[in-house]
């Protein structure tokens, strides 16, 4: 643990200008109110957050990140209110403190909303104050460090877990390497103990049986480099346990069949002299082609600059090598905190552009889950580059399409589109981007996202946008119908009903907008009477509930035929009660009975066409629909549990489409009329579940 003159000390060094008594009177808090706390290893708590601070000056950041560093867990497990933080450091360090603090409050919440929930709080805070992610990755970096303390082993993979899932991907997305390579090592260790093992041990074996190589093809590098005139430093390593298990994984091979296990780092005075070692090394030994990448001209979206090759060493072997600079090397290894400077903010602001699209993505998320799924796809991916007409660089994960593409630009621009030229080319929606595409979006004036590109769009940004977009549609559909029903309902109250009793009655029901009560009404979330007790209360009360229309017999009468003369329900569009209904009549046939918009009309040209109405006293029919379902568990049971709750009895479900990550039924479920029916639709369409319901 960093004694308190030794942390000081690290500050001065790099920051003369620094407050040392306000140093030193954090350094004295956190120990005093953290007091006789311990630490699941034994040791006092203070030691934690001195460490984290202590991680911080590693980075060399300002005084005010390696403050909130020491008083990080103060508010969360002392009786430090943020008031007192800023009583005695100020109200920045307070606001940082209150930042990191809120995103340790949710470890009683499930798994998945937790860990969603971690990330949400992170990039809201992020969007604010960088420094805020800066202490946290550090935090969880020392107590992974401490993680096998722990007795409980359930709580060691959950903490594992969200490190791998989460803290690591955001370290690397920050450019901070070092931070992302130990975190993913020490999770690994405890999430695939044996794998780890494993792989360690062919290591040390491989290590042994060598006997130095890495060492001598290090050598080898550098005097052919310095052959040429060139003043470089080389280094080799054999890749970590966990970058190793990711390629076996990936390539579905043993580890004796990983080629490539040997890493190389050529460190270069020039950016000049990168592209002249690159020259050296490709004309000394053969590349492999496809595994050249230059970061340099064209940088990750984390600020990441250095050229990437792989070698066919001697014997056949398999070498990488990454050339950079000396400060390329200090940037790529600890990126945005590298060259932090808080008070010059253009410094930090290209690094983290990638926040305003995850900031999007936590607007647009509908629950935890799509928010993970969402922010994995962000986070995880390789790039690809791809240009505006007019030379704009966007960087993707690999496989985005045009549409991804065009939300990448701007949303709106996303919403808007109806097609793509890329290299000048029309080309499908779906086209798969290349390296270096130039990418024109084609606007239409009443464009809107469609379903199906969730089937192709692999960026989180997209994928947000195109299920709000749906969702808005949807929500306005069901909000039409349950207008249309208000008014039916409403014809039944008795008073005349204007926008003053409409405002009332939303005010009843706990709504904002008359627009939610349509919306709940076309959903089937309230009932006729709850609406009309809204409405007028009391109204209600000298009604007698009526009988379940399911436990009566159907019956059916059809005015405009002769009595006696049979009749049947066309099977192409299954009429209701409640539909305008015509009858075709041949000769020797019974009556078929058609809704007035069937499109089998069309071939009863050769028959005679009766104008037919319902009955008073009809009611039951079976409607027939098609819905489509996102395909995950519980959303066939849920879809089932829509039609319990409408008092429906489906009389047939069929399967006629698997199209992933979509399944489509077609149903048939006995109604009351077509009221009924409508109710259904608007339920199921207002289910997360549906991805799209329709009469057929």
């Amino acid at each position: 643990m960093l004694r308190q003159y030794e942390l000081v000390e690290r500050v001065l060094t790099y920051d003369p200008d620094a407050d040392e008594a306000l140093l030193n009177r954090a350094y004295v808090y956190t120990v005093q109110k953290h007091g006789s706390q311990k630490r699941a290893s034994g040791d006092p708590y203070f030691s934690h957050p001195i460490e984290v601070a202590g991680l911080m000056t590693d980075l060399q950041l300002d005084q005010q990140t390696i403050i909130t560093a020491l008083l990080h867990d103060t508010v969360e497990d002392t009786l430090v209110t943020i008031e007192d933080i800023e009583a005695h450091f100020g109200s920045d360090v307070a606001r940082l403190v209150d930042g990191v603090t809120k995103l340790s409050k949710i470890e009683a919440m499930p798994e998945n909303e937790r860990a969603a929930e971690n990330l949400r709080k992170f990039l809201l805070a992020m969007s604010e104050d960088i420094r805020v992610l800066l202490v946290k990755l550090a935090d969880r970096l020392h107590n992974m460090r401490t993680l096998h303390f722990i007795k409980k082993p359930e709580k060691r993979q959950r903490i594992a877990r969200e490190t791998m899932d989460i803290y690591a991907p955001l370290a690397e997305r920050v450019g901070m390497y070092e931070y992302m390579r130990e975190m993913q090592a020490l999770a690994f260790k405890e999430l695939e103990p044996e794998a780890y093992a494993t792989i360690t041990k062919r290591l040390e074996q491989l290590r042994g049986r060598d006997g130095g190589q890495v060492d001598a093809i290090a050598l080898k590098i550098k005097q052919a480099l310095a052959e040429a005139g060139l003043k470089v430093e080389v280094t080799g390593r054999e890749k970590h346990p966990y970058s190793i298990w990711q390629k076996m994984s990936e390539r579905h091979v043993s580890f004796e069949q990983v080629t490539d296990i040997m890493a190389f780092r050529v460190i270069t005075e020039s950016e000049a002299d990168c592209y002249a070692a690159l020259g050296v090394l490709h004309t000394t030994w053969q590349f492999l082609p496809g595994k050249f990448k230059d970061y340099i001209s064209t940088p990750k979206t984390n600020g990441y600059r250095s050229l990437h090759t792989s070698l066919m060493y001697e014997n056949s072997m398999r070498v990488e090598v990454q050339i950079r600079t000396r400060e390329m090397h200090r940037t790529n290894e600890f990126g945005l905190a590298a060259h932090w400077a808080y008070k010059q903010h253009d410094k930090a602001d290209g690094q983290v552009g990638w926040l305003r699209d995850l900031i999007e993505i936590v607007d647009a998320s509908h629950d935890a889950e799509e928010l993970l799924e969402h922010t994995r796809l962000a986070v995880y991916q390789d790039r690809i580059f791809a240009f505006t007409p007019k030379g704009a660089l966007f960087q993707l994960p690999k496989g985005a399409t045009a549409v991804d593409f065009a939300f990448a630009v701007h949303t709106d621009l996303g919403i808007d589109c109806v097609g793509a030229k890329i290299n000048g080319r029309h080309m499908p929606l779906r086209t798969q981007l290349a390296n270096g595409d130039v990418v024109e979006i084609i606007k239409g004036a009443n464009a809107e996202p469609q379903l199906s590109w969730l089937g192709f769009v692999v960026t989180g940004k997209a994928r947000a946008a195109i299920r709000r977009s749906v969702r808005m549609k949807e929500r306005d559909e069901v909000a039409e119908i349950g207008a249309k029903l208000f008014d039916e309902i409403a014809t039944r109250v008795p008073a005349r009903i204007g926008k003053k009793a409409i405002r009332a009655a939303v005010e009843r029901l706990g709504m904002d907008e008359p627009e939610d009560l349509m919306f709940a009404i076309g959903a089937a979330k309230l009932t006729d009477r709850e609406v009309m007790e809204a409405l007028v209360p009391g109204c209600t009360s000298e009604f007698e509930e009526d009988e379940d229309w399911h436990q009566r017999e159907r019956q059916i009468s059809i005015r405009g035929l002769t009595a006696g003369v049979g009749f049947e329900l066309a099977q192409c569009c299954h009429p209701v009660p409640g539909d305008r209904i015509v009858g075709l009549r041949r000769k020797g046939e019974t009556v078929l009975v058609h809704a007035i918009d069937c499109l089998e009309l069309a071939d009863g040209v050769d028959a005679d066409w009766l104008d037919l109405n319902w009955g008073s006293r009809s009611h039951g029919a079976v409607g027939r629909l098609a819905v489509t379902l996102y395909d995950r568990p519980g959303t066939l049971a849920e879809m089932a549990g829509i039609f319990a709750q409408n008092k429906t009895n489906v009389t047939s479900l069929v399967q006629t489409q698997l199209d992933h990550p979509f399944t489509t039924y077609e149903i048939d479920a006995e109604v009351q009329d077509l009221a009924h029916l409508t109710r259904i639709l608007s339920a199921l369409r207002a289910s997360d579940a549906v991805a799209q319901a329709d009469r057929i």
